[in-house]
């Protein structure tokens, strides 16, 4: 109260601001942290953030994929994991896939995976937490957290309590797309963030028939986002039936990924 930040006329002693960042597992070993973030729902996120682990997984590094959107899971969907997570006396262990990817996601902690969480933003806020300092993430060379869409409690949580060396948005080709896409930019750089790029989904749909690339939700808007922000694009993705339907299969590491590589090289540059 008062403050004129003048700290040379000033008798107190503020210092620094107490960090809020959680210690992981004692047991655990996690190099890079990376967010994929939206500022809006549907815009494919928990589906990059899959295809980003397993890029990263094929180019020999060991991945892990902490899920946090509480209310709306799907990674593990993706990859065909069902059951509940092991625990010995050190601690809770993440569930592997087939190629060796590590996840952690609220429906890997229920009885019935289609029952739904209806908690408050607190407590939501409070088991991602959980997720990153009583799981056991075991020699994790890039750990994604598969945010819940917006600016609310989770993102901010995992802003302030995780290490997070980076962070990716995600974006669709709408016109609305853009204010929502400049919400979640202007947090991150209000919680000092670094912003690897951005990556837009659904941008186009190729003709079967003549290999044309149509537009179904108009031109795309995301360069001019990007440069507004002097951020890179990362990857304009089509829409994939053929990832959709390994998805619905749990099959998504058989698949032929998309052009992953600018995204991945930004991240193995951490």
């Amino acid at each position: 109260m008062g403050c004129n930040h003048d700290c040379d006329s000033c008798g107190g002693s503020c210092g620094e601001p107490e960090s809020l960042l959680k210690a992981p597992h004692p047991l655990s070993k996690i190099k890079k942290v990376i967010g994929v973030v939206s500022g809006k729902g549907g815009v494919g996120k928990s589906m990059v953030t899959s295809l980003l682990a397993v890029a990263m997984q094929r180019q020999g590094a060991h991945c892990g994929i902490l899920d946090a959107d509480i209310t709306g899971p799907s990674i593990p969907k993706g990859f065909g994991l069902t059951g509940t997570l092991g625990a010995t006396e050190e601690g809770v262990y993440p569930m592997a896939t087939k190629t060796g990817i590590d996840v952690c996601s609220i429906n890997l902690l229920m009885e019935n995976a289609s029952d739904p969480v209806i908690w408050r933003g607190p407590v939501i806020a409070g088991a991602v937490q959980q997720f990153w300092t009583d799981i056991i993430w075991k020699d994790i060379d890039f750990m994604f957290v598969d945010m819940p869409p917006g600016t609310g409690d989770v993102p901010l949580t995992v802003f302030q309590s995780l290490p997070v060396d980076g962070i990716i948005v995600m974006t669709s080709p709408q016109e609305l797309v853009s204010m929502v896409v400049t919400k979640a930019v202007k947090m991150a750089e209000m919680m000092n963030i670094p912003i690897l790029g951005v990556i837009e989904n659904y941008s186009y749909v190729v003709c079967p028939d003549c290999g044309k690339h149509i537009s179904v939700f108009g031109e795309s808007h995301v360069d001019e986002i990007a440069k507004e922000h002097n951020l890179d694009v990362l990857a304009k993705l089509p829409m994939n039936p053929a990832l959709a339907s390994a998805c619905d299969a749990g099959a998504l590491e058989d698949v032929e990924l998309p052009d992953l590589s600018k995204a991945c090289d930004k991240i193995a540059a951490l």
